[in-house]
């Protein structure tokens, strides 16, 4: 497929997310990602949804929260099954039928990962698929997880969403693609110089583009390209609406770079 997709960022600075969605459909993107993460955002994730739709943009997929996720491997983690599944039912009534989550976060080292947060997992990927949605758990902070999780629940609606950022920032370029060959359902594209995760524009960081296309290329990724830039202090002389024009430009180069491999 390889169609252009944008996230609906809550992290851009200076602007409310109205004012995201609108330079988004200004730019000329069609497909959005939307972050309902249920947190008291300047504008409400369920009123950004109704913004979307209302410019006729397309929702195909949503990023679910993290918060609390390192409960995920603890004793006191049963309630984050019912808070997904409340999340997975939002997205099959809006027609969102791919969702991302994470396993592990930043700020709190987790326990290792267990038999616990797998029947957690487990019993959530199982909702999911009742509703005939997929589940993409994002490479993010500490290596090993996705492996163990991937290698434990065989769900066909669940596979990853290989973050390019996270990649060159957190696991320093190393990967084990081949463990995950046809098990990549996203993508997040963005960039950054390898000391912080600076969600930049593609091509303005030290990302190997070329590299990272081949690796996609070679496990069978047919999906979106899915950008999650954030507008930041780095693009002082930009404008909202020329960095989503931009981004779409960075968006139609990384488009033809999977077309031409």
């Amino acid at each position: 497929m390889n169609d252009l997709m944008v996230v609906v960022s809550n992290a851009n600075i200076n602007n409310n997310p109205l004012e995201t969605i609108e330079a988004i459909k200004e730019a000329g993107f069609k497909n959005v990602f939307i972050q309902w993460y249920n947190r008291d955002f300047i504008v409400s994730q369920e009123k950004q949804l109704e913004y979307i739709k209302s410019l006729g943009l397309n929702v195909p997929y949503a990023h679910l929260t993290y918060d609390g996720i390192p409960d995920l491997w603890n004793d006191s983690g049963d309630y984050l099954i019912d808070k997904y599944k409340k999340d997975l039912d939002v997205c099959h009534q809006n027609g969102i039928t791919l969702v991302m989550m994470h396993v592990t976060s930043r700020k709190t080292q987790p326990l290792e990962y267990n038999e616990k947060g797998i029947k957690r997992l487990q019993a959530i990927a199982d909702y999911a698929e009742k509703l005939n949605i997929q589940i993409a758990f994002e490479n993010v902070h500490y290596q090993g997880f996705l492996e163990y999780v991937l290698s434990n629940i065989k769900n066909k609606n669940v596979g990853i969403c290989f973050d390019a950022g996270h990649y060159h920032y957190y696991f320093k370029d190393e990967f084990n693609f081949d463990f995950f060959k046809d098990r990549i359902l996203a993508v997040h594209l963005h960039d950054n110089h390898g000391s912080s995760d600076e969600h930049l524009l593609p091509f303005d960081g030290t990302n190997n583009w070329e590299e990272i296309i081949s690796k996609l290329k070679e496990n069978n990724y047919n999906g979106y390209i899915i950008l999650e830039i954030v507008y930041s202090k780095h693009y002082p002389n930009m404008n909202i609406k020329d960095f989503y024009k931009e981004g779409l430009i960075r968006g139609q180069k990384l488009q033809k770079m999977f077309k031409e491999r």
